[in-house]
C-alpha cells in the first residue's frame, strides 16, 4: 500500500476553486473518467452554505488536461427537489454513453437518496430524465456512491448513515452492491465499518477502489469532525470486505478520486480544506 496514489506525491493544481469563504463553501466530492479519446469527465459538487436554503448543485465538467475544467452541464438541487447534494458518480457504459448518479437529501430530514441520468454525451445531463436507484428507507440515509462497470454487470460501494438515533446521524458504514444493468440493485451488507477507540471510530466512507483491491476512505473519530474527514487507505479482501490499515489517516483531505491512465499513472482528485474552512478541489498527476 506504499505505493498508493496519495495527495502529495506529486504538485498540485486546483481545478476548482473554493465557491465562497467559510464553511460549507465547498468544491470537491469529485467523480471523474476518461473519455474514448483520453480527455477528462469531472463531476463534482458545489456547495454554497450548510444551511437548507443554501446553495448546492452537481456540475459537469469537461478537460484536455484534467485540471482545466470546462463546465458542460449544471444540475441544481431544485431539479430533484433536494434541500442538499453531495458526491455524484460517473460512468461510461460498454454502449460507450454516460451515467451520473447523483446524490441528494431528503428535504426536513438527514435522510438522502440516489438517483441515476442517462445521456449520450456529458452535455445531455442538463435534460436528461432521472431515475431513483437507490432510495434508502427510514432506517437508512444512502449517498456518496462508487459505481463502475465489471465483467459481469456493475457494482457499486454506498456511504450508509443510519437513521434510528436522533442526532446521530452523521454515523457512517459502506456497504456493497450489484446489478446486472446499474438500475435493479441487490445489496450485500457492510464490508468497511467504523473501528472503535481509533481515528475512524464515528465513520468510514470509500472513496476510490482501485482495480487490485487497494482502496482509500474517509473516516473521523467523533460527531465533531462531521466534515473534516481524513482519508485512510483499507484492502479489499477474499470475501469483498474491507480492512483498514494503519492507526493513523494518511492524508488530511476527503473524497480521494483515483483515475487509473491508459498510458500508466494516474491522476487524482480531492477536496482539501483551506484555513477559513472553504474547500477547493485540487487534483495531481502521478506518473507511472
Amino acid at each position: 500500500m506504499t505505493d498508493f496514489p496519495l495527495p502529495g506525491r506529486a504538485p498540485a493544481a486546483v481545478a476548482v476553486p473554493a465557491p465562497g469563504t467559510g464553511q460549507g463553501f465547498w468544491a470537491g466530492s469529485s467523480s471523474a473518467a476518461l473519455d474514448g479519446d483520453g480527455t477528462f469527465v469531472v463531476a463534482w459538487r458545489r456547495r454554497e452554505g450548510v444551511g437548507p436554503e443554501d446553495g448546492a448543485a452537481t456540475v459537469i465538467a469537461r478537460s484536455e488536461d484534467g485540471e482545466r475544467l470546462e463546465t458542460v452541464a449544471i444540475l441544481d438541487k431544485s431539479r430533484f427537489d433536494a434541500m442538499s447534494m453531495e458526491r455524484p458518480a460517473l460512468v461510461r457504459t460498454d454502449a460507450g454513453r454516460w451515467r451520473l448518479y447523483t446524490c441528494c437529501a431528503t428535504r426536513g430530514s438527514k435522510h438522502w437518496w440516489i438517483d441515476v441520468l442517462e445521456a449520450d454525451e456529458p452535455e445531455g445531463f442538463a435534460e436528461a430524465d432521472a431515475r431513483t436507484v437507490f432510495p434508502g428507507d427510514d432506517r437508512t440515509a444512502v449517498k456518496d456512491p462508487i459505481v463502475r462497470r465489471t465483467n459481469g454487470g456493475w457494482e457499486a460501494w454506498i456511504c450508509c448513515h443510519p437513521l434510528d438515533e436522533r442526532d446521530e446521524e452523521d454515523r457512517m458504514t459502506s456497504a456493497y452492491a450489484t446489478s446486472a444493468d446499474g438500475l435493479e440493485w441487490a445489496w450485500h451488507g457492510t464490508v468497511l465499518s467504523p473501528r472503535p477507540g481509533t481515528w475512524d471510530a464515528r465513520g468510514a466512507r470509500l472513496t476510490a477502489i482501485l482495480v487490485d483491491g487497494r482502496a482509500s476512505y474517509d473516516g473521523r473519530a467523533t460527531k465533531e469532525e462531521n466534515w473534516f474527514e481524513r482519508c485512510g487507505l483499507a484492502r479489499r479482501l477474499s470475501d469483498g470486505h474491507f480492512e483498514a490499515l494503519g492507526d493513523e489517516p494518511v492524508a488530511d483531505v476527503r473524497y480521494l478520486d483515483v483515475v487509473p491512465l491508459t498510458g500508466g499513472g494516474y491522476r487524482t482528485y480531492y477536496e482539501a480544506r483551506l484555513p477559513d474552512d472553504s474547500h477547493e478541489l485540487r487534483t495531481e498527476l502521478i506518473p507511472a
